[in-house]
């Protein structure tokens, strides 16, 4: 018989827990589409492998009850969170279409389910009720403990390196270091929604904005898909803790596949819930 559900905890206006806490840190992730669903099931499968004691916390919105079914086997706490209170002109700047009217993606492709807007919902992680979190986007796997990035402070992220040099100025807001605090949140949200706001690359460009001392990670903290096909000597299994499936998703049909085989085949092995594998084992890239 299944034992009940521990009642919701009582967190801020906008987010509705299932169960407490656990731990007093935590990796979070968010899934505002269904269509993320295998990519957050293999992230936390990796989470699992490393051995983690931290909570694993899964931000949604959208999400049916059988969707959430499919989260429940791997152990995260789940988090509705909605989107944030911006305004109208806010909203639609961001849609999907008026986005990329103005900001088209020309270096890779997103995917038809890409929802620009709901991205802004990792906000929220600083109303979450931890002491320190890392927030790992849903397209990535985790493949070495990475817990000392709890000691790390606010905000530490890796550069968005993935075809030429200029990406160490900019930052990827895949991985990030954060400690929750309900003023920081409120200060984000004023600093938000301005008149005339658009964020080109949404949370990402407003993340480099607040916070503009963001380094702290290597790539290797966040190391891009791309990499792999753009700049291979940066490409080093022995080194490489969090792989990132920026652009195309690993779930899917696309035309890089063949060219990104290996790190498509170690993603499915982990989401089919394999053990990790041995990394030095596996072949580089060009080989």
């Amino acid at each position: 018989m299944a034992l009940p559900r521990p009642a919701p905890a009582a967190l801020p206006d906008g987010l509705i827990a299932d169960s407490p806490r656990r731990a007093d840190h935590a990796y979070v992730t968010l899934v505002s589409n269904p269509a993320y669903l295998p990519g957050a099931e293999a992230l936390l499968r990796s989470l699992r492998l490393t051995g983690t004691k931290a909570d694993l916390v899964v931000l949604h919105r959208g999400l049916s009850e059988a969707d959430l079914a499919r989260l429940r086997p791997h152990g995260p706490r789940l988090i509705a969170a909605d989107l944030l209170p911006t305004s109208a002109a806010f909203d639609q700047a961001h849609a999907r279409d008026a986005l990329h009217a103005r900001a088209a993606f020309t270096k890779g492709g997103k995917p038809d389910f890409h929802t620009p807007l709901d991205n802004f919902i990792k906000l929220r992680l600083w109303q979450v009720d931890y002491d320190a979190c890392v927030f790992i986007d849903a397209d990535a796997i985790v493949l070495r403990g990475v817990d000392k990035l709890f000691q790390f402070p606010e905000f530490c992220a890796a550069p968005n390196v993935y075809d030429g040099l200029d990406g160490f100025h900019r930052m990827n807001s895949g991985v990030f270091t954060a400690r929750p605090d309900r003023a920081t949140f409120e200060g984000m949200l004023d600093r938000l929604d301005r008149p005339g706001a658009f964020w080109r690359r949404t949370d990402q460009s407003f993340l480099q904005e607040v916070y503009p001392d963001w380094q702290g990670l290597s790539i290797h903290h966040n190391l891009l898909q791309y990499v792999w096909l753009h700049m291979p000597q940066l490409f080093s299994w022995d080194q490489v803790r969090i792989l990132h499936f920026q652009y195309e998703k690993p779930w899917q049909d696309h035309d890089k596949a063949q060219r990104l085989a290996p790190l498509i085949g170690l993603w499915r092995d982990i989401a089919a819930g394999r053990p990790m594998p041995d990394l030095s084992a596996l072949p580089g890239p060009g080989a």
